[in-house]
């Protein structure tokens, strides 16, 4: 009688099994395995094991489709301008960690903690706990969407430089109140009275004129020679650069575009 009866269990049912389950209820039962939304490993018992990558349910809202919860963690991207730094939909400058290769392999919580306590070289965003649910969840929604690449993934890594002192121009010039990320020279600047300027020739540093125009080399020589003319209200002084410097910064300020 048990030989039959186990004969007649579908080999589906027995695959799509969750352990998951003996510890929590079934919900959204129609999307499928619980692993599909959360990760995790559903076929162990042992919490450690079971929990491994996990995504709590506060941040697998974006596998419900489009929701204006999403609509708001994609336009916080932009509004802190994320991909100046980051690749994020395959999107974005090379200059810190491929976000999208990153949210696939560490739990969401690893993330907000490096947004909470950001290092040397990123800016704080003093986010709330709801906007970072909110950005956790864009960012997975990124992620699950970007195919896997097989090209060559190796980045350059910067060594801090702090204790030598920085000879170049953007260190002397511009480092006493801003700090940028750079593909070539990595970290520059101890400042924090100004923005930061990493991917600032890029597409994807934010608009900062009245016009909405991005940035460029014309508009930064505008700029350094006096800032007022293009904001009245400008606190920052006059910069005197001569033309080599000028070509100096703008080498050290370019990115690769992706």
């Amino acid at each position: 009688m048990v030989a039959v009866l186990l004969q007649s269990v579908p080999a589906s049912a027995a695959q799509s099994r969750q352990l998951c389950q003996e510890c929590h209820p079934a919900h959204y039962v129609e999307r499928g395995v619980c692993s599909a939304c959360h990760r995790g490993n559903p076929l162990s018992m042992r919490k450690n094991i079971a929990h491994q990558q996990l995504i709590a349910g506060r941040y697998a809202a974006f596998t419900l489709g489009e929701r204006p919860q999403l609509r708001a963690g994609e336009r916080l991207l932009e509004q802190y301008a994320c991909r100046r730094c980051h690749l994020i939909a395959g999107r974005g400058n090379r200059l810190a960690a491929d976000l999208d290769r990153s949210l696939a392999r560490r739990s969401p919580e690893a993330t907000v903690e490096s947004i909470l306590h950001p290092v040397q070289n990123m800016p704080d965003f003093r986010l709330s706990r709801q906007q970072l649910i909110l950005v956790i969840n864009a960012l997975l929604a990124a992620s699950a969407r970007t195919p896997a690449v097989s090209v060559d993934q190796r980045q350059v890594v910067h060594f801090d430089r702090a204790a030598r002192g920085g000879t170049d121009i953007f260190s002397r010039k511009c480092g006493p109140c801003h700090r940028a990320l750079t593909t070539g020279l990595g970290g520059l600047g101890q400042g924090a009275a100004g923005p930061n300027l990493s991917g600032l020739l890029s597409a994807y540093y934010p608009r900062s004129f009245g016009d909405g125009k991005k940035w460029t080399e014309q508009e930064l020589a505008t700029w350094l020679k006096n800032p007022r003319r293009i904001r009245p209200w400008a606190r920052m002084q006059p910069v005197e650069v001569t033309g080599k410097e000028f070509r100096e910064l703008l080498d050290i300020l370019r990115v690769a575009a992706h």
